[in-house]
């Protein structure tokens, strides 16, 4: 009798000890892993890149914003033959009807190279800074541009009128979307059927790009982020310096 019960005081002490271990387990994943009801395809971590703000989606740390006191780095000299911008502009394949949303437009680089192709069209230059939005007001005023319309948008919703635009081009502002999905879902729904998702982003792939890890996507987190929102993926095209140039449709809704 004395045996069975020092033999069962030993096998509760080891359940014990194993309660104990999963308790602490659990601890753990909670601080460091959170996620919460109102937001659950979100998880946030206490403990992360300095780079970032916590939050993940899909297994990815979205980045921190740029804010408008780096627009000179938009504006930079050096931006034309470090990322060839003209070279993404041509392979859009604008027509001169076309409504572009230039999503997170900054200070209008690529809205104002776009805007004399689609001269029967309009840029809808969208950033959720008010005081980018006018730097472009300014030089639509100055130049006397007609044919670019800025958009105050929010962190969740570009504010795009519904199946309006012909192609959504999101140029080095993906990677900082706070809602990244609502983001997305806002943008599909601004766009007319079989409208197209222009992404560029800096690869991942290639450590010898000097950008901060966190600021760039790689072309398989960039499919998966946009399967998940419904996005047909078309085309990418490495022709540039240092970024993806990825391609998406919206379902034609006649399919």
């Amino acid at each position: 009798m004395t045996k069975n019960i020092i033999k069962l005081l030993q096998n509760l002490g080891i359940i014990l000890s194993l309660l104990v271990l999963i308790l602490i387990l659990t601890a753990y994943t909670i601080n460091t892993d959170i996620v919460t009801n109102s937001d659950i395809i979100y998880q946030y971590r206490t403990i992360h890149n300095s780079e970032g703000i916590g939050k993940f989606y899909l297994g990815r740390e979205i980045a921190k914003v740029m804010g408008h006191e780096g627009s000179g780095w938009l504006e930079r000299d050096s931006r034309s033959y470090q990322e060839k911008p003209e070279n993404a502009i041509n392979n859009l394949e604008l027509k001169s009807t076309d409504i572009v949303a230039d999503i997170g437009a900054g200070t209008g680089y690529f809205t104002f190279r776009m805007s004399p192709l689609v001269p029967e069209g309009k840029v809808l230059a969208i950033d959720i800074q008010p005081e980018m939005l006018e730097l472009i007001n300014f030089v639509n005023h100055k130049e006397n541009i007609t044919n670019v319309e800025t958009i105050l948008g929010n962190v969740d919703n570009p504010n795009i009128p519904p199946s309006s635009v012909d192609i959504a081009l999101l140029v080095d502002a993906y990677h900082e979307f706070e809602y990244p999905r609502e983001m997305m879902l806002a943008i599909i729904e601004g766009l007319k059927p079989g409208g197209r998702v222009v992404l560029l982003e800096y690869r991942s792939e290639n450590p010898m790009i000097m950008i901060k890890g966190l600021h760039k996507m790689s072309e398989k987190q960039v499919k998966k982020e946009m399967k998940a929102v419904g996005l047909i993926w078309q085309d990418t095209r490495d022709f540039l310096p240092q970024q993806h140039f990825l391609v998406f449709k919206k379902p034609d809704i006649s399919l």
